[in-house]
C-alpha cells in the first residue's frame, strides 16, 4: 500500500505524533509524508519519503492559508505520489477541501481528531467546533484517542467502522533515540522530584499544582528536612502570580526542553503530574509509563482512561487543591511503592502499544 501522511504545518508536537505513526508503517507499506519545509526531520525514519512542495509557516488558521496557489502545489504533489490512502494527522484550514477533493477521486482518507471539544486554551473555539463537524462529515474514517470521544461520535450517528480509537502513546524523542531506548532502557531512579512537563499554559492547572504543593510543603507530617521539589519544565509565559509567594522547593526550567534533558527528567523523577483544568488526552502519560513512572492526573477528558487507579497512578478532581495536596503527601514517601506502580505502568504501556500497532494496521488495511 502507498500510504501518505499529510501535515501542512510545522507544529512540532503534531510532527512527533505523525512520525510515530509513519515510522511504524515502513516495514509493511510505502510511506510518504507531505508537509512543509522546516519540519523536524530527525523525528522520522530515513525510509519515510518526504515531500515539501511549498512553504507554510503557521498552524493553518491564519491569513497565510488563503494563498490558494500554494494549495494547488500540495494537490499536485499528492497526485504525483498516487496514494492508496491519505491520513491527515493535524488540523489545517485546507484539510476539509482536500478531503472532499480526494473523495471525488476515490482515494481513501483518515483524519485524526485531537480535540473533539477544543479545550479552554484553544483560540477560535467556535470556528474549530465548526471545522470539526466538517472534517467528520467529509473524512472516510476518524481516529480519536479517547474512548469517551469515540462513544460520543458513535452516539451522534457515525458507524463503528468510521470511528477508530486507540490511546496516544508516542514518545517525545527523535527516531534514533527512541529506537535505542526500545532496544535497551537504562535503569531509572525515583529522585524526590515531582515533574510537570510541557508548555506552561493557564488551562493546565499550574496554579492548582503550586497551591497543592504549598500545602504539601507546610504539612505538619512532612519532615522539615525534606528534599522533595516541584519542577516545571517547558516553554511558555510565566505570569507574576505563579511566582508570587511560591513555596520553597519549586524550580522553573522555562524553555524548550531538548531530548537529552527530557529523557533525564523522565528517567529521574518520582512522579509525573498532569493537573489540567481542561484536557482531551496527553501522550505524556504513556511517556511516563515508558520510563516506569507513575502519574497523577485530573478527571478531565480522556486522561482517566489512561490510568489504572492505585496501580499505575491516581486520578483526582479538577481544580481540587486539597485532594491533590493530600495525594502528594500520602503517595510520594515510599520509593518501593512508586517503583511497583511504575513497573505496572510500563506493563500497561507495552500491552497498549501492541494493541495500538495492531489497530493501526487494521485501520489502513481494511479499507
Amino acid at each position: 500500500m502507498r500510504l501518505v501522511y499529510c501535515l501542512l504545518s510545522p507544529t512540532f508536537g503534531m510532527h512527533q505524533y505523525t512520525a510515530d505513526l509513519a515510522n511504524r508503517m515502513i516495514e509493511r507499506h510505502e510511506v510518504h509524508l507531505v508537509t512543509v519545509p522546516g519540519y523536524p526531520a530527525d523525528r522520522y525514519a530515513p525510509a519515510v519519503h518526504v515531500h515539501t512542495p511549498s512553504r507554510l509557516t503557521n498552524t493553518g488558521l491564519s491569513v497565510e492559508s488563503l494563498r490558494f496557489r500554494r494549495l494547488s502545489r500540495f494537490k499536485a504533489e499528492i497526485l504525483l505520489v498516487k496514494p492508496d490512502m491519505v491520513h491527515f494527522t493535524g488540523p489545517h484550514l485546507w484539510n476539509p477541501y482536500l478531503l472532499y477533493w480526494l473523495k471525488r477521486r476515490g482515494i481513501q482518507t483518515i483524519h485524526s481528531l485531537h480535540d473533539l471539544h477544543p479545550h479552554s486554551g484553544t483560540p477560535l473555539k467556535p470556528f474549530l467546533r465548526f471545522w470539526n463537524r466538517v472534517v467528520v462529515r467529509l473524512s472516510g474514517r476518524i481516529l480519536v484517542h479517547g474512548r469517551c470521544y469515540q462513544q460520543e461520535l458513535l452516539q451522534s450517528g457515525l458507524s463503528i467502522y468510521r470511528v477508530v480509537y486507540f490511546p496516544l502513546l508516542h514518545l517525545f524523542l527523535s527516531f534514533r533515540r527512541t529506537q535505542t531506548l526500545i532496544e535497551k532502557l537504562e535503569p531509572v531512579s525515583y529522585d524526590p522530584v515531582i515533574l510537570f512537563f510541557g508548555r506552561l499554559e493557564q488551562y493546565k492547572g499550574i496554579i492548582t499544582l503550586i497551591e497543592a504543593y504549598r500545602r504539601y510543603r507546610t504539612s505538619e507530617s512532612l519532615p522539615t528536612n525534606t528534599q522533595q521539589k516541584l519542577l516545571f519544565a517547558g516553554p511558555g509565559n510565566i505570569p507574576e502570580e505563579w511566582r508570587t509567594y511560591q513555596p520553597e522547593g519549586i524550580e522553573w526550567r522555562n524553555r524548550l526542553i531538548d531530548d537529552d534533558e527530557a529523557e533525564a527528567l523522565f528517567r529521574s523523577c518520582c512522579v509525573l503530574v498532569l493537573p489540567y483544568d481542561d484536557a482531551t488526552q496527553s501522550a505524556l502519560i504513556g511517556a511516563a509509563y515508558f520510563f516506569h513512572k507513575p502519574v497523577i492526573v485530573t478527571r478531565s477528558g480522556a486522561l482517566p482512561e489512561y490510568v489504572i487507579e492505585g496501580q499505575t497512578g491516581y486520578v483526582v478532581p479538577t481544580l481540587d487543591v486539597e485532594v491533590l495536596a493530600n495525594m502528594l503527601q500520602s503517595r510520594l514517601a515510599d520509593k518501593d511503592v512508586l517503583k511497583a506502580m511504575g513497573d505496572s505502568g510500563r506493563k500497561w504501556y507495552d500491552e497498549q502499544r501492541r494493541l495500538e500497532t495492531h489497530a493501526l494496521h487494521n485501520l489502513y488495511e481494511t479499507d
